[in-house]
């Protein structure tokens, strides 16, 4: 279970693949993100 194991996220991001446990931005996710960045900062 590390980075050489593609059903966890550490591994999904070491081998820069998406899936279940580490979905891919969406369009709908990333604007909802955006307005919370611009608060922030």
């Amino acid at each position: 279970m590390g980075r050489g194991d593609v059903k966890t996220k550490r591994g999904k991001i070491f081998s820069k693949s998406f899936g279940k446990s580490r979905p891919a931005r969406t369009r709908k996710g990333a604007a909802a993100a955006a307005p919370k960045a611009e608060k922030k900062a």
